[in-house]
């Protein structure tokens, strides 16, 4: 059996849980980034291999973690970009004919670091109460962890799409090639799932570029249609990506998902918030303000677009019960939509896949229906 070793998470305002480490053991002796919480049931391998998490250290509010092992094929990203995990309790045996191995062996293979043992229904109600903020873990002493987290600069601020977008543009064929599946779509790759990609390789062949690629570069090949992916942090902070859309508009279909929904926002001239602690989890309710239909739908985000700012150059299309937050737009005129969750899901309930779809008709109607 490992060596239990005692370890301990503080907040940036000096709020001390004491756990276990687990995963892979910190050279620094401890791992710091912005503490947030993710309440879906399921699904920690693709939360934790994400690139929208970079930057944060997730919080898993469902008690029991790791029970179905890991598996090769659930990977939303080559690697996780988290800064590491926060649970009350790690299954010490895992159980699935799709597993190849523990979460916790993945963890130390990946070096990402966790804690567990955690009271996390006191931390996520900390959070809730106080905002999501930095934080410290490990098993360095508890001043060196508060210095540790009152050093972290938290996504505010800062481009973190420059650490997971793809460094060369890649091709993924579609899924069935034929005479009525033959659409180019170029994907903008601010931190994209594997899961968005299946899903738009199911309407053509996709070929992903870096966040930096010129409007002028995305049109060179002659796309049917443009994606503007998901990804971390600070909207504000990514770099030329809004005036990159701006160039787009009106020239190409577009579809946004999350912060592709946020840059699409501000490529129009609206501005984007801080949320206290953001959307994460796998069952928030959406209204679907166009067909009145309500949506349970995955989601994972910190930022919004604020609706006042949108002076009549988009139309909101969903929203948030929860809260009223903005999760959809549409701008008719040039023809380009986003919402603000995740309709592939990964992990989360399949409610908003028919947007794909939409995108798929979106782009057979500009395009004159030469793809239909």
């Amino acid at each position: 059996m490992a060596e239990i070793k005692q370890a301990a998470l503080v907040l940036q305002d000096g709020t001390l849980f004491e756990g276990e480490l687990i995963g892979y053991e910190p050279e620094l002796g401890y791992a710091s980034g912005e503490v947030v919480f993710n309440t879906a049931l399921t699904g920690y391998q693709e939360v934790i291999t994400d690139p929208s998490y970079a930057g944060q250290i997730i919080t898993f509010t469902y008690p029991h973690i790791g029970n179905y092992g890991i598996n090769a094929e659930d990977f939303e990203s080559d690697k996780p970009y988290c800064r590491g995990i926060i649970i009350k309790d790690l299954a010490r045996r895992y159980s699935n004919w799709r597993s190849d191995t523990s979460l916790n062996t993945f963890l130390t293979r990946s070096k990402v670091s966790g804690i567990c043992g955690v009271d996390t229904r006191r931390l996520t109600r900390h959070i809730r109460e106080a905002g999501a903020m930095p934080g410290a873990f490990g098993t360095a002493d508890e001043k060196t962890l508060l210095a540790a987290a009152q050093k972290e600069p938290g996504t505010s601020n800062t481009d973190l799409v420059a650490e997971v977008t793809c460094s060369e543009p890649y091709f993924v064929p579609a899924v069935k090639q034929s005479a009525t599946n033959n659409k180019k779509i170029v994907a903008l790759d601010f931190g994209i799932k594997r899961t968005i990609i299946k899903h738009l390789s199911m309407i053509g062949d996709v070929q992903v570029v870096p966040a930096s690629t010129s409007a002028e570069d995305v049109l060179s090949y002659k796309p049917d249609g443009v994606f503007l992916s998901n990804g971390p942090g600070d909207p504000a902070s990514v770099k030329n990506a809004p005036e990159t859309i701006a160039n787009l508009l009106g020239k190409v279909p577009i579809f946004g998902i999350c912060l592709g929904h946020q840059l699409l926002g501000r490529a129009i001239g609206a501005s984007t918030v801080k949320m206290p602690f953001g959307h994460h989890g796998a069952n928030h309710p959406v209204k679907n303000m166009v067909s009145g239909e309500i949506e349970i739908t995955s989601q994972n985000h910190n930022f919004a677009v604020d609706t006042d700012s949108l002076n009549g150059k988009a139309s909101v299309t969903h929203v948030n019960l929860n809260d009223g937050v903005c999760q959809g737009l549409s701008i008719y005129e040039a023809n380009a939509f986003s919402v603000q969750h995740h309709p592939e899901a990964g992990p989360g309930p399949h409610d908003s896949a028919y947007l794909f779809s939409e995108f798929d008709q979106l782009m057979d109607k500009v395009n004159g229906g030469q793809n239909a």
